[in-house]
């Protein structure tokens, strides 16, 4: 099955590299018009350029997710520019302490909860309006096993991850009624530089080793998930949980 979303208009967050960027790819390969955001311009303008070489369609803005100020003027310009929106992608995320829950520093947690948590709240909550003008949208938030199981010297992290997960059901409850449906997906360990540290642990290494899919997920394999969640055979899917995680959370 060939997801078609020739006509739709998507918004793609923290698609400089790694998973964003993999659902960006995706999506333009669909036949949608992608909007590509992160904190620094260069990098989603390398990807939206990749995209229009291959034939789709993109733009690149700047948009520092943790910022309200900088996600209105996102959304501003999604308006002016096409008069709409179909598909939001919630995937930036930071998580700049990797140890032990008792060292984080007050600013770690503070950029923690601001881009992963209050980031994906006012996007969605600026997204809606937009999509509610058309009769319909289709939000998907990335999240992360984290948000089932902690990983080790994650603990903020997978606080965030499980507030999406919970912000994903109440949109989902709250906005449905209007033919807005948001999901997540539980992406488990991406071979991204994002993980990077993640993946080089040895403890982490040995976990991946005796998964029933034996290996750390790409981003790639993020992508038909997402595409199923966004298009209409998902029709009568909403306030779910894709776990995508080579089986990492069977235990």
């Amino acid at each position: 099955m060939t997801t078609d979303l020739s006509g739709k208009i998507a918004l793609v967050n923290g698609a400089s590299r790694g998973i964003g960027e993999a659902i960006a790819r995706g999506l333009a390969a669909s036949g949608a018009t992608v909007v590509l955001s992160s904190r620094k311009l260069a990098g989603v303008q390398a990807v939206a350029d990749a995209i229009g070489k291959s034939g789709g369609n993109a733009v690149a803005k700047a948009c520092h997710a943790g910022h309200l100020a900088e996600i209105e003027a996102l959304m501003g310009f999604v308006r002016d520019e096409f008069g709409r929106l179909d598909i939001l992608i919630n995937n930036a995320a930071t998580n700049p302490h990797y140890g032990p829950a008792t060292e984080l520093p007050p600013g770690a947690f503070d950029k923690t909860v601001d881009v992963n948590l209050k980031g994906p709240y006012y996007m969605t909550s600026l997204a809606i309006p937009l999509m509610l003008e058309n009769g319909s949208g289709a939000i998907v938030n990335v999240a992360s096993i984290a948000a089932l199981m902690s990983m080790p010297g994650q603990a903020v992290y997978s606080m965030t991850k499980a507030g999406l997960v919970s912000l994903t059901k109440s949109f989902a409850k709250e906005y449905g009624q209007q033919g807005i449906r948001v999901n997540a997906i539980l992406p488990g360990i991406v071979e991204t530089r994002f993980a990077k540290a993640l993946i080089d642990d040895p403890r982490v290494q040995k976990m991946l080793s005796g998964l029933p899919v034996p290996r750390a997920g790409q981003p790639d394999d993020m992508v038909a998930g997402v595409l199923y969640l966004v298009s209409d055979e998902a029709a009568y899917t909403t306030g779910t949980t894709l776990v995508m995680d080579g089986g990492a959370t069977l235990g």
